[in-house]
């Protein structure tokens, strides 16, 4: 079966910049998404349009294309008690924070007693990406997930 709009897809990736790898889901479930519904930046899922179970292949993304640029503006100080992910921090490292748009991950600069000053630009904006991706599994959607515009895992939904 081949990758087209309402197809759900199983996947694994290698993210690099360069020579760098940046993350890997191997040795992990795979990642799924519904096709044709926003789930992935739209020049990545357009690569997937028409591939197969095994197929392999790769797509580089711009910061335009994926995270976006970096904005030096994005530093904010925040709670210690507010950081999700570990018990003890230091710069460099990646916490999770709630916010009003829902969870999302900063990078700690500089920890306080009670507060660290924190780098609100996701990991990999600024950075053009190489994604090489490995076709899992495909197939159609389900009522249930059309209806909710994105796939469900084997427990289901939790909507």
């Amino acid at each position: 079966m081949q990758i087209t709009k309402n197809s759900v897809v199983e996947f694994h990736y290698r993210v690099n910049e360069g020579d760098a790898l940046l993350e890997n889901s191997q040795g992990n479930a795979p990642l799924v998404y519904l096709h044709g519904h926003g789930g992935l930046f739209e020049t990545m899922e357009a690569a997937f349009v028409g591939k197969s179970v095994g197929d392999e292949f790769e797509v580089t993304l711009t910061p335009e294309q994926s995270y976006g640029d970096r904005r030096e503006s994005a530093i904010q100080r925040i709670p210690l008690k507010h950081l999700q992910g570990a018990k003890k921090w230091s710069p460099g490292m990646v916490a999770t924070v709630e916010s009003n748009q829902g969870k999302q991950e900063v990078t700690l600069i500089k920890v306080g007693r009670f507060n660290a000053d924190c780098d609100l630009n996701h990991p990999f904006a600024g950075k053009t990406l190489t994604f090489a991706i490995q076709v899992v599994s495909v197939r159609e959607a389900t009522a249930d997930e059309l209806s909710h515009g994105h796939a469900h895992s084997k427990g289901g939904c939790g909507h």
